[in-house]
């Protein structure tokens, strides 16, 4: 990889607001891994759904608090204010009332999380209003979805109305199981992988594998793949387009080897 540094899109940083870490001890930790692995710009991303519906102030506030840690602790390390948005019907009417966070929060792009099981049949609607708004929804770990690699037709739609995907570090190089794993690699034949993120919780049972990802993209996909993948990463960030190949579709008879 090339010395820019790299930026993670999805992770769960900020200290006692939803499944990440429980204090400042433990995020601290994080800071020190993602600084090993050379991640130096964090989108930090904590969840918006049923269970957990942050104050944008809270956000905000621990952000700094983050930064200003980064600082006292010499680690090279820039972090951003996000949500990971779940699903959900009433979604741009949230976003259009400013309960909703987008990327880095600049309202260019939209951290949108599925159910692990299913596609609801409102979202080709909801991401053709999304773009409406100039909101570019970035699917989150859809190797994770089984809906998706049951039916990749309906992954490849939502690409070709603009959406982007975002794959988990950890499916990449294997560390959160061997499915997830084949199914990061199926996405990857298909020409499905726009970014690729930490969602990392902790430093333990959910860490990041950053550099790690990148390692085995590069070895198995090429240098120009992994650069590309983190240049899109850092365009999103910024709030810059983001030009991707077509998909590769396949005949109905292939889709299925991708049954879960």
């Amino acid at each position: 990889m090339a010395v820019k540094g790299l930026v993670d899109l999805h992770c769960h940083l900020l200290p006692s607001l939803d499944d990440g870490p429980e204090d400042w001890k433990l995020t601290l930790q994080m800071l020190k891994k993602f600084a090993a692995e050379g991640v130096t710009h964090i989108n930090a991303s904590p969840h918006f759904d049923s269970d957990f519906q942050t104050s944008h102030q809270d956000i905000f506030q621990k952000v700094e608090q983050i930064n200003q840690l980064c600082e006292d602790q010499a680690l090279p390390i820039k972090v951003f204010p996000s949500q990971e948005v779940h699903i959900f019907g009433e979604l741009v009417a949230a976003y259009q009332a400013g309960e909703i966070l987008s990327i880095a929060n600049r309202g260019n792009y939209l951290l949108l999380e599925f159910e692990s099981n299913q596609v609801p049949l409102y979202a080709d609607e909801l991401i053709y209003q999304l773009a409406l708004e100039g909101i570019t929804p970035v699917i989150a770990h859809p190797e994770r979805n089984f809906d998706f690699m049951k039916h990749p037709e309906k992954l490849i739609r939502f690409v070709q109305r603009g959406a982007l995907t975002q794959l988990t570090a950890s499916c990449i190089t294997g560390d959160f199981g061997r499915k997830f794993h084949e199914n990061a690699e199926k996405l990857f034949k298909m020409n499905l992988v726009h970014l690729i993120a930490s969602d990392a919780h902790n430093v333990t049972s959910r860490a990041s594998k950053m550099r790690e990802a990148f390692e085995v993209v590069e070895s198995q996909y090429g240098r120009n793949l992994a650069e590309q993948l983190n240049e899109n990463a850092w365009k999103v960030l910024n709030g810059e387009k983001v030009i991707v190949d077509e998909p590769r579709v396949f005949k109905k008879k292939w889709f299925g080897r991708f049954k879960s």
